[in-house]
C-alpha cells in the first residue's frame, strides 16, 4: 500500500519495477478528508499514475519482494513548491543521456602524487582500457579492486589529478555520513561495454543517444539527476522508482541501504 497527501493542483507519479505482471494497491488522498482515488491491483502493464503535486508525503512499503516492491516518486522534500517539483520522468529521460557502463577494472595501483588517490585502468569495451582516478583509498583495499566489476560514468569530460589523466568516473553508494563507500556492482553475467539505463527491460531498445561531455558539462545534468540517485531497502540503484539496470538484471550495492550514489 502506498500512501500519498497532497494539496490541491498538484503533481506526482507512482511506480513500481518488476515483472511477470505483478500488481499493487495504493491510496491517494486529497488534503481534504474528502474525495480520495483508490488504485487496487492495478497490473505493472498499465501505464503509471500520475498525479500533480506541490506538496506531499509519501511512504511505501514492499509487496514480497525486491522484484515486485512499491517505489515512490514524488517531490524530495515534503513540502516544495510549484517549479522546486521534480518530473520524475523528465530526470529519467536527462539520467539516460548519462553514458553508464559496465567496466571491468584490469589494473590498479596507487597514485604516486596523491595519497587518497588510485589509478585504475578499465575495460568498458573499448579498444584500450579507460585511465580513471578514484578516491577509494580510504574505503576499498587495493587488492579488491583487481579483476572487479564496476560502473563507470564514462562520458564526462576528463580531468587532470595530480598529474594523471582522468576520463571517467567509477560510480559508488555511500552512507550520509560518508564512513563508508561501496562500489556500485553490475549484476552477474554483464559484459564490459554494455550500457546501463535507468527504467524497465524493455527500455533498452528505446534509450536516448548518451550525451557529449560537452554537452554534460553545459546543461549540468550530472548536478541535475545526482541527488536523485539512492540505493533502496535491497540495495538496489533507482533513480525515483526507475531502477538503475543491465540487459541482466538491477545495479545494486553490498550492503548500504537508502544510500546516497554518486
Amino acid at each position: 500500500m502506498v500512501v500519498v497527501n497532497l494539496l490541491k493542483g498538484s503533481t506526482a507519479l507512482l511506480r513500481t519495477y518488476g515483472g511477470g505482471g505483478t500488481s499493487f494497491r495504493c491510496q491517494i488522498k486529497p488534503n481534504r478528508s474528502r474525495d480520495f482515488v483508490k488504485w487496487k491491483n492495478r497490473p505493472l502493464s498499465q501505464s503509471p499514475l500520475r498525479i500533480s503535486l506541490r506538496s506531499c508525503k509519501c511512504t511505501s512499503a514492499p509487496i514480497d519482494s525486491p522484484s515486485s516492491s512499491v517505489i515512490r516518486e514524488t517531490a524530495s522534500s515534503p513540502a516544495c513548491s510549484g517549479d522546486d517539483v521534480v518530473d520524475m520522468l523528465v530526470m529519467k529521460d536527462s539520467a539516460n543521456t548519462l553514458d553508464m557502463r559496465v567496466g571491468v577494472i584490469v589494473k590498479a595501483w596507487r597514485h604516486e602524487e596523491a595519497d587518497s588517490l588510485y589509478v585504475e585502468e578499465v575495460d568498458i569495451g573499448e579498444p584500450q582500457p579507460r585511465i580513471i582516478c578514484s578516491g577509494l583509498v580510504k574505503y576499498v583495499p587495493l587488492d579488491h579492486l583487481q579483476d572487479r566489476k564496476v560502473v563507470v560514468l564514462a562520458n564526462l569530460k576528463p580531468r587532470n589529478m595530480r598529474g594523471v589523466k582522468s576520463s571517467g568516473m567509477l560510480m559508488a553508494a555511500s552512507d550520509a555520513s560518508h564512513e563508508n563507500v561501496e562500489l556500485l556492482v553490475p549484476p552477474e553475467g554483464s559484459t564490459p561495454g554494455e550500457r546501463i539505463w535507468f527504467g524497465s527491460e524493455e527500455e533498452k531498445e528505446n534509450l536516448p543517444d548518451a550525451a557529449s561531455p560537452n554537452q554534460i558539462q553545459k546543461k549540468k545534468i550530472w548536478e541535475l539527476v545526482q541527488p536523485h540517485l539512492k540505493t533502496d531497502a535491497y540495495c538496489v540503484v533507482a533513480l525515483g522508482g526507475n531502477v538503475m539496470r543491465t540487459s541482466e538484471g538491477v545495479v545494486s550495492c553490498r550492503s548500504l541501504r537508502n544510500a546516497n550514489v554518486s
